[in-house]
């Protein structure tokens, strides 16, 4: 059944998806945007820029502020659109029948949508315990805006109670995701003539048994390491992304790159893995490369690092609400990553769940659903009816 603000919510999505977000550009025209919409609605927010006062989160509280509430968060950025085959403009929102097409209707700017749409309703409902909002930034490229905002909330004499993520689990809701660590791996070593290669130090050759040597790692941890069926696939997982290396096939290669991930269980710390990457590289192959050139080096760079979010008793709570808000007593996990674990790192308990299907984000004709966004306004409405009755964690 259609949502009586289902149009508004199109409205907005329209909107939202006309501004460009990328990770690579500002995000403040759509957050001025969002400020001015909820001063329309009598809402404040505040803001927390990143260090080139270019980007910001905003934070904001319907209801009183002095004690804590249910904190609704997304972010505003999206991944890039150039290059890939879409039949629809990218930037503006298109409907086709029972469908909405747009960068970011899915991941995420649906459920921001729906967020907004719900103020008018907050506002009347949220008087004796509050419901926040965060957007943030810079999630697409690993978590990173949010952390600033959470800082400050870590510090603050209020924090939220809890936390949804609206990032899109076809609205049911998720309680657990797998970290994430990922970093570039650059090899140096020592040009000259392909004729000539034991006078070179053949970077690309290095490079490559670090890649290998990263399979067998993950293949080991596939068939002997820790499984946990709740998640798909149910091991840790090693890959290598991006090899990059050499300038002509003639030509002795003095550097080359890796980029790998690491996408670690909630019971698993990747650390491990890591460390005997680097103890291979820095020993066994940068030991064998200085032997002909002193000057090899392999240097590390980390490129992104969140944390899991685990399925903790302390969240129980959380889940029933937001189970019963769904309608379906069902939880799942995540493949992919979200900032919850960053949430919950700070002792605010976050569950995921929101409108879409990660299927379609980062796609070319990137869609959510008309019923989706009708079963995300209907779950707003379900958990502003409990915030008005109030919040006690440990008690659904």
């Amino acid at each position: 059944m259609t949502h009586p603000s289902l149009a508004p919510t199109l409205d907005l999505l329209e909107h939202l998806v006309a501004f460009d977000t990328r990770s690579s550009e500002s995000n403040l025209p759509l957050i001025a945007f969002v400020q001015d919409y909820l001063r329309g609605h009598g809402v404040s927010s505040t803001l927390v820029h990143d260090s080139t006062l270019t980007k910001a989160n905003l934070f904001a509280t319907i209801g009183p502020a002095d004690r804590p509430g249910l904190c609704l968060s997304g972010h505003t950025d999206v991944v890039p659109a150039a290059g890939q085959p879409w039949t629809v403009p990218p930037f503006a929102l298109t409907r086709a029948e029972d469908r909405v097409y747009g960068r970011g209707t899915a991941d995420m700017k649906g459920f921001l949508a729906a967020v907004l749409a719900a103020v008018p309703h907050f506002v009347r409902t949220c008087d004796a315990t509050p419901i926040h909002l965060a957007f943030s930034y810079d999630e697409e490229v690993g978590c990173l805006g949010v952390r600033g905002l959470l800082a400050q909330l870590a510090n603050a004499s209020v924090k939220p109670l809890a936390c949804v993520i609206g990032e899109p689990t076809g609205m049911q809701v998720a309680v657990a995701h797998k970290g994430k660590r990922a970093y570039r791996c650059c090899v140096k070593g020592l040009a000259g003539h392909s004729a000539l290669t034991h006078l070179g130090v053949n970077a690309a050759d290095f490079a490559a048994e670090l890649v290998t040597f990263l399979r067998r790692t993950a293949r080991d941890i596939k068939l002997r390491g820790h499984h946990d069926d709740e998640f798909d696939p149910p091991y840790t997982t090693v890959h290598t992304g991006r090899i990059n290396g050499g300038i002509a096939l003639n030509v002795i290669p003095d550097r080359a790159e890796v980029e790998f991930e690491i996408r670690n269980l909630p019971a698993e710390h990747p650390q491990a893995i890591v460390d005997a990457a680097q103890a291979y590289t820095q020993g066994e192959l940068l030991g064998e490369m200085r032997a002909t050139y002193e000057g090899s080096a392999i240097e590390w760079q980390e490129l992104i690092d969140y944390p899991a979010l685990a399925d903790e008793p302390a969240a129980a709570w959380l889940k029933e609400l937001a189970c019963a808000a769904t309608g379906n007593p069902r939880v799942r996990t995540l493949a992919f990553g979200t900032e919850g674990g960053l949430f919950q790192a700070i002792g605010i308990p976050t569950v995921v769940c929101g409108p879409g299907s990660i299927e379609q984000g980062h796609k070319a004709d990137e869609f959510v659903t008309l019923d989706q966004l009708s079963q995300c306004l209907d779950f707003m409405d379900a958990i502003s009816a409990r915030v008005a009755r109030g919040l006690t964690a440990g008690a659904a």
